[in-house]
């Protein structure tokens, strides 16, 4: 049992792409299928599949990485807001990653969206993940 599915979710992905992995799998749950939505819009990975063999289900990521370079386009997945301790951000102190080059995945009312989207919207919400 996981006490953290979001946190074991980053972690096979961080994993996999340390070993150069081309597809990973994880069971999946609603809010990690709007957070593998949310990395396919934002070009952070090549393709996504929902599978329903299971009562479960699988995620299968297709990853991304660099023709020449061999680099990943995902180069840092940091989990922010923990079961223990939960990371909201309001409009006015929404969190810059990188400076604005990466993105923080937002849970709100509206759903699953990225940082620069909770503000256009202007509403706040629990930080989940850093991704850059």
């Amino acid at each position: 049992m996981n006490t953290d599915p979001i946190a074991d979710y980053l972690t096979r992905v961080r994993n996999a792409i340390k070993a150069n992995h081309r597809i990973v799998e994880i069971p999946a749950s609603n809010l990690k299928k709007e957070i593998t939505k949310v990395l396919f819009d934002k070009g952070y990975i090549a393709n996504y599949k929902f599978e329903d063999t299971t009562t479960q289900g699988v995620i299968k990521i297709a990853l991304k990485y660099n023709a020449i370079t061999k680099i990943s386009a995902i180069r840092t997945l940091t989990r922010i807001s923990k079961p223990g301790l939960r990371q909201y951000a309001g409009v006015e102190n929404m969190p810059r990653v990188l400076n604005g080059l990466g993105i923080a995945i937002l849970s709100t009312s509206k759903g699953v969206m990225t940082d620069k989207e909770a503000a256009k919207l202007n509403i706040g919400g629990e930080v989940l993940c850093h991704v850059y």
